[in-house]
């Protein structure tokens, strides 16, 4: 295998012993028609049916595959991580193991790519039942877009494409891989969206469902922070701080005309309690802003890494 190629095709698995021969026969026959040299990376997220034997089997009888087998059940994130650091083309594509992704789409993506940095697909005729799986889509994709100022129309299609660059320079924890998009836009990359075919799934069952929805919800808060606030806390925990603090003061500072002018008893009102609490609330608040501070210089100044991408820059000297 050569330690550069053109694509590679990243596909996180989860017991899909019947889908495993026939997706891998889609992508072969889209793939080869567009002669580019590409390799098509199966990560096994410790799957408990036939997909590890499968698999293993597709990569004796062809060196393009690459298999990663988990010694356990992981998830989705960890898979796709994982499919990345192992990839070498210089555009990532990933998709899903369960077939309702179509292979001939890569092809689109790939072309899209040529001007853009991330490409990701759009399921504009989504295949999935509309209460449980479209409707909280819809409304996940609404939020997330208006949040991250990225908008997409569906950052749950997991058939994207990614420049080499971009992907490696990103780190997954979480249920982060859905947030992928939003977390490159830090780096001012071009993002572009594709409709896509979406097929019905013809076996298994679905490994998603709405329990994961709280999961989303604390990432996409953890997303925010790092797009708006990873390299200045202060700002974000200061802000909170002084007007905890504010408030507290105007608290305690009528309590105190109150009693020394007016001469009327506080000792009893839950208010004056209130007021202690926020100023409290807002020097503790500050304190974790300025620890913050600390806590970003150690990483970035220990890793010597800068807080800025370049897309082309001189040779330093």
């Amino acid at each position: 295998m050569k330690e550069n190629l053109d694509v590679s095709i990243v596909i996180p698995v989860y017991n899909e012993e019947d889908n495993i021969n026939l997706l891998y026969s889609e992508i072969k026959e889209a793939m080869d028609k567009t002669g580019v040299d590409y390799e098509i990376v199966f990560v096994d997220d410790g799957s408990t049916d036939r997909t590890a034997g499968l698999l293993s089997a597709l990569q004796e009888n062809d060196k393009r595959v690459v298999v990663i087998n988990f010694r356990r059940n992981f998830g989705q994130t960890a898979a796709m991580s994982a499919g990345f650091d192992y990839a070498k083309g210089n555009v990532i594509v990933t998709m899903d193991g369960d077939m309702q992704n179509d292979p001939n789409d890569i092809v689109r993506l790939l072309e899209k790519s040529k001007e853009y940095d991330v490409v990701s697909g759009w399921r504009k005729e989504r295949k999935d039942p509309f209460i449980s799986r479209r409707l909280p889509s819809m409304i996940a994709n609404y939020v997330i877009s208006k949040v991250t100022g990225v908008e997409l129309h569906d950052y749950g299609c997991t058939l994207k494409a990614y420049r080499k660059e971009v992907i490696k320079n990103i780190r997954l924890y979480g249920e982060m891989h859905r947030f992928i998009p939003a977390i490159a836009s830090w780096m001012g990359v071009r993002i572009a969206e594709v409709e896509t075919n979406h097929r019905s799934r013809r076996f298994g069952k679905s490994k998603y469902g709405i329990s994961r929805t709280i999961r989303v919800i604390l990432d996409l808060i953890t997303v925010k922070f790092l797009l708006s606030f990873s390299t200045r806390p202060i700002q974000i925990f200061g802000l909170f701080g002084i007007l905890s603090g504010t408030a507290g003061i105007l608290i305690t500072g009528y309590l105190s005309y109150l009693k020394l002018v007016q001469n009327i008893n506080i000792g009893g009102r839950p208010l004056l309690l209130l007021g202690v609490l926020l100023i409290l609330l807002g020097v503790q608040l500050i304190i974790m802003g300025l620890l913050g501070e600390m806590m970003v210089r150690i990483y970035y100044e220990t890793q010597d890494k800068p807080i800025y991408v370049i897309r082309k820059g001189a040779d330093k000297k």
